[in-house]
């Protein structure tokens, strides 16, 4: 069954087909539920154009020109960033993919429609300094404050992403090894370390913290809600935003940044790229490469603040990214066993 919205009813038209269609996806596809969300907006948010422009239109009629139309007034009225464009083009030409493979349409209107190449766009991360202030903020030996000790330990130390932690159950957590098993996407499992500091926060939860949390309706997720309820992505944002202020820090903190400050500082103090890719979850080692125009960027930075001809060092930013793509591929392969 595709999730559900409580927000929108669906439009008439389309709608078996839709419904059909993102249930491919997480099943077939391993499309993450939000990713399933996201698509199932987007199909009803062009269902709706069409049925209020043209009314009740067989989805075998919908013609390239329809989408077209639709997109340049989807632009014109909402002024969509290119990334907002892709995701409508991307659900809209998984539908039609889908249903000319199922047979109900007999040609594909989004077939030569160009997807928008989405801008690069750097990750921003916070400095050791800051992930320091941010991670001594004092939070008092209640169960609340034990469990979003543990929920900012933990962050930081596996990299995880939010959708991940909300997920994690208590059998998952290996005290001994002081590791994590992780559901990422796609519903890949990945092993993950979280050294001491994480290891000794999770276990005070877990012995002083979750035991008040828990009530009989409970289930067996690792982090709860002050009523027993799994804690939600939405109070967990608020726990990390809430902490960044009481930390002085400027930056609009969410929990993805403490991510991609957990990739970029081990990239700095020198782990392998691969080894990265394997902690994060990522399928492509291509995602995880972004890390490494990071640090070229820091890299840079430094250089233009403290070498003496720092007049010399011109390097724009695309230049920093082919250097680091660069050096990765004359980095010495590892031995193969």
């Amino acid at each position: 069954m595709p999730p559900k919205n409580p927000t929108c009813a669906l439009p008439s038209i389309w709608e078996e087909e839709r419904n059909q269609c993102i249930a491919y996806l997480a099943v077939e596809r391993g499309q993450a539920e939000n990713s399933q969300i996201v698509y199932l907006l987007a199909l009803e948010r062009f269902a709706r154009w069409v049925q209020i422009r043209y009314g009740l239109v067989p989805v075998e009629k919908v013609q390239r020109q329809h989408i077209e139309e639709y997109l340049q007034d989807e632009q014109r009225t909402h002024r969509l960033s290119p990334s907002s464009v892709k995701i409508l083009i991307v659900a809209l030409k998984h539908f039609f993919r889908f249903l000319l493979q199922k047979g109900t349409i007999h040609h594909d209107p989004t077939a030569l429609l160009p997807t928008p190449r989405v801008p690069f766009a750097l990750p921003h991360v916070l400095s050791e300094e800051e992930i320091t202030r941010l991670l001594r903020v004092p939070y008092p030996e209640s169960p609340l404050g034990l469990r979003n000790r543990a929920i900012l330990e933990l962050f930081y130390a596996s990299g995880i992403r939010l959708g991940e932690l909300v997920r994690l159950r208590v059998e998952w957590f290996s005290p001994d090894t002081a590791t994590l098993r992780v559901l990422g996407k796609g519903n890949r499992e990945r092993i993950v370390p979280i050294g001491g500091p994480a290891r000794r926060a999770l276990i005070a939860y877990l012995e002083r913290g979750r035991p008040f949390l828990q009530r009989e309706t409970s289930g067996g997720e690792l982090f709860l809600a002050q009523h027993g309820k799994r804690l939600t992505p939405r109070r967990v944002y608020e726990i990390v935003r809430g902490a960044a202020q009481r930390a002085g820090l400027a930056a609009k903190l969410h929990p993805h940044l403490l991510r991609h400050s957990f990739a970029t500082h081990l990239l700095t103090h020198g782990a392998d790229l691969r080894v990265i890719q394997e902690l994060l979850g990522h399928a492509s080692l291509s995602t995880t490469q972004r890390y490494t125009h990071v640090e070229a960027q820091r890299l840079l930075a430094v250089h233009q603040k403290f070498h003496p001809r720092k007049e010399l060092a011109t390097l724009n930013v695309p230049e920093a990214h082919y250097l680091a793509e660069d050096l990765e591929k004359r980095r010495p392969s590892p031995p193969q066993s």
